[in-house]
């Protein structure tokens, strides 16, 4: 059964179109997330009727802010492990609906793993009774610890099955499996991306990913907690160039027939993006070193050559202008202030 869901605000109805309607209606899963905020805040520039389905247990109300009171935007709490509510008619789904950083998604594991699967049966069955187009976030985690760098989209991965990390990893995998056959099963049209480490406005204080710990441990003043070595490397992703990588695959002309990597190919150490946000901050912070959790992955790049040859996609936003924005955001929304240092000016 269906557990009741609050509405938030209403446009013309629960996701339904109005007779004279012609404007196409998105469905964003995760609408309140991090990049769902960023990707419902797209779609309504862009034209688009846009209705979020969210649970809001990492999701938060204020990243709706900006675009709240406009009358084409639709808010629905909702559980996607829980039946849909009836009615909603929409063109394209998108489903960004499932925690991303290890202790959010690591708090509670099952849930995890069933957002994941009963999740996206639940978009899958109603993009099949709508006819409509549906994108799946999946993720660079399905690579694992990989052998193989930087990561194509044919590698198959070095994944734990039964780790911490399994509930994202293996349930996004299992997500992907279950968006490929419906589309061999029903010819649904389907588009899935693995995200690469992202990073931006928006992003949580207390969502455990190295870019938000780094800064909001620098602007607090506190150590900078490296796991490891730090020698460790990631490729980091502004969220303005994710969601034109989104864009750009739901509206390509064919479905690829196979996940697309999304990620920015810089490749840089953990220690290297500690001491730029110490930089950036003009903090006294130190930097500490704490032991690695299980199946950190040692290296991450993504092999983009996809989707710069048949999406035109690639990332714009260099790490130093993305952490200049960033460590910017931080500071307003800890302290109220705009931080405007010598490093983020220039």
């Amino acid at each position: 059964m269906s557990k009741v869901f609050k509405v938030l605000k209403l446009g013309s109805g629960i996701g339904q179109r109005e007779p004279h309607q012609k404007r196409r209606r998105a469905l964003v899963a995760g609408g309140a997330g991090f990049l769902g905020s960023h990707l419902c805040e797209r779609l309504l520039r862009d034209g688009y009727d846009v209705v979020a389905l969210d649970n809001f247990h990492t999701g938060k109300r204020y990243n709706l802010n900006t675009f709240l009171r406009d009358p084409r935007f639709t808010c629905i709490e909702h559980d996607i492990v829980d039946p849909l509510p009836a009615g909603l008619e929409v063109d394209e789904i998108y489903n960004l609906a499932c925690p991303a950083s290890p202790p959010h998604y690591q708090a509670d594991p099952i849930h995890t793993f069933k957002t994941s699967v009963l999740g996206s049966l639940n978009l899958l069955e109603l993009a099949r009774r709508s006819n409509a187009k549906i994108f799946q976030a999946s993720t660079s985690e399905v690579y694992g610890d990989p052998f193989v760098h930087p990561q194509p989209e044919s590698y198959f991965g070095n994944v734990n099955t039964h780790g911490p990390r399994s509930c994202y990893d293996e349930g996004k995998r299992s997500a992907e499996t279950l968006f490929f056959d419906y589309s061999r099963t029903y010819g649904l049209d389907i588009r899935v991306a693995r995200i690469f480490n992202t990073y931006g406005r928006r992003m949580q204080p207390d969502d455990g990913r190295v870019v938000s710990n780094f800064i909001v441990q620098a602007l607090r003043g506190e150590d900078l907690t490296v796991y490891g070595s730090g020698l460790q490397t990631r490729s980091f992703c502004y969220a303005d160039d994710l969601i034109e990588g989104f864009i750009r695959l739901m509206n390509a002309p064919h479905a690829p027939a196979h996940p697309v990597n999304l990620g920015n190919p810089g490749e840089f150490t953990i220690m290297e993006l500690a001491t730029l946000v110490v930089g950036y901050t003009n903090s006294r912070s130190k930097i500490v070193h704490r032991p690695l959790p299980i199946d950190d992955p040692r290296q991450r790049k993504p092999d983009i050559s996809f989707a710069r040859d048949n999406l035109g996609w690639e990332p714009r936003i260099n790490l130093a202008q993305g952490l200049a924005h960033t460590v910017d955001y931080f500071d307003t929304l800890l302290y109220g202030s705009r931080m405007i240092t010598g490093a983020a000016a220039s």
